[in-house]
């Protein structure tokens, strides 16, 4: 159970809530939990929605452009879901008539 006072906030500290902070705070790069909770609690808004100041979050913005349009792109889903809490990007590379170093090295370990 939480409880505000002066503008500070206590948190019973269980094992798994524990881990849990910890496991944020490295999937956001964070080193306070604060921050780490700051970028989460930003992040879930943008992505939910159905605030004053979110009212439409990223993921309805994507189910409705993939109903308008029939499907999306990598590259149009990544658009949508990029905040500046958690990036996303996406990069696509294509080549003709050569093969890649990976490629090239997985094919020469199975001769």
């Amino acid at each position: 159970m939480a409880e505000i006072e002066n503008n500070s906030m206590r948190l019973r500290m269980t094992d798994s809530r524990k881990q849990r902070f910890q496991d944020l705070q490295e999937a956001l790069d964070e080193k306070t939990k604060s921050k780490a909770l700051d970028k989460a609690a930003k992040y879930t808004v943008r992505m939910r929605g159905g605030t004053t100041a979110v009212p439409k979050g990223a993921i309805a913005e994507l189910m409705q452009l993939a109903e308008e349009q029939g499907s999306v792109t990598v590259a149009e889903i990544a658009d949508v879901l990029d905040t500046p809490e958690v990036t996303v990007e996406y990069k696509s590379r294509w080549t003709v008539g050569e093969l890649s170093p990976r490629l090239l090295s997985e094919c020469q370990g199975n001769l």
